[in-house]
């Protein structure tokens, strides 16, 4: 199950980045000569008007390529002839696509979960809250005084109430109480608690929200420790691959399938952020590229544009190997040893 998962997540996620850019080509109107999932020989094809459909054997890349997307072309349909906006559209496709499938697949979980409500629905025997009388089914509307709306406020006011005493105004049938209980710290989870657990809801509209919220999250997380990846707080040997990738696949598929469709979104989301980075051969770098050739003219030529490509494709090839490599070093080595 963990390979099924795991060519699964690959296959997906490699899918939604190239049709990305396939659709908007296709829309711009530039040719494209073939769409292929996988990389290596292929051991499937299928010629459709101008463009070759192919599936290669291994399952960690694809392309969708374009007439005139690295080298020159007089084709007036080639990529390299297009308007800077149209280009700037297809380069940004492929990102914005594993993005939707992120949120889209964040939106699935957040409905699978449920969301918290303010109403509680266990109360833990021996805690603060059973001490005071709070009970199952009581809806908390305030605290100290202050309308509460959302469950994770209840969180913060309780969590950084330091020791001190707090009034809960809840609805008990349908009459108002205040009860007052005093939480405890607990070590660890670095906060304070008073012992009880919300009723959950499935909120088709609310999961919507609570999607793009997580993966607004997820995001901000991403660059942050892409920025320490930078400063050398995190080193690059801390950094997975394929290999990785699998073994945490393995971890997430022991624990049930929402699991694996979280990880799913965390991947996609990652797909997405990486390559957008202004890096040389990512989708980032080329959009960098034309930026600069769109105010300097033609000082930056394809020829030689091209030829930094290749360099950072060769450069981001180094750094699979050597992550690869770390990989094989912390997950399959010590099966052996």
């Amino acid at each position: 199950m963990t390979f099924i998962y795991a060519v699964l997540i690959f296959c997906l996620l490699i899918f939604v980045h190239e049709f990305g850019h396939f659709v908007t080509a296709k829309l711009c109107g530039i040719k494209v000569n073939e769409f292929s999932i996988g990389m290596g020989p292929a051991f499937f094809k299928k010629q459709k008007g101008e463009t070759l459909y192919s599936v290669r054997v291994f399952p960690i890349g694809g392309f969708c390529a374009m007439e005139g997307e690295d080298e020159d072309s007089e084709d007036e349909r080639a990529f390299n002839n297009q308007p800077a906006w149209q280009r700037a559209i297809v380069l940004s496709a492929g990102s914005l696509m594993n993005l939707l499938t992120a949120i889209v697949l964040m939106i699935i979980i957040a409905f699978y979960m449920g969301q918290a409500t303010t109403t509680i629905d266990v109360v833990n025997d021996g805690s603060p809250a059973y001490e005071a009388g709070i009970m199952h089914g009581d809806e908390v509307i305030k605290i100290d005084g202050e309308e509460l709306t959302e469950w994770k406020d209840f969180q913060t006011i309780v969590g950084e109430s330091d020791g001190k005493e707090v009034t809960f105004t809840i609805l008990r049938d349908g009459q108002e109480m205040e009860i007052t209980a005093t939480p405890e710290y607990d070590k660890e989870s670095g906060r304070s608690l008073i012992g009880v657990t919300p009723t959950m809801e499935r909120n088709p509209v609310k999961a919507v929200g609570a999607g793009i919220r997580s993966t607004w999250d997820m995001t901000v997380m991403m660059y942050r420790l892409i920025g320490q990846l930078f400063t050398g707080e995190i080193p690059v040997d801390q950094l997975s691959g394929p290999v990785g990738i699998v073994y945490v696949v393995n971890d997430s598929a022991k624990m049930g399938l929402i699991y694996v469709v979280n990880l799913a979104a965390l991947l996609s989301l990652n797909l997405a952020v990486i390559n957008l980075l202004p890096f040389p051969a990512l989708d980032g770098g080329r959009l960098l590229f034309l930026l600069i050739r769109k105010i300097t003219g033609k000082r930056v030529t394809d020829e030689m544009e091209g030829k930094i490509h290749f360099i950072g494709i060769m450069l981001l090839f180094a750094l699979m190997i050597y992550i690869t490599w770390q990989d094989i070093i912390r997950f399959i080595v010590p099966i052996f040893s």
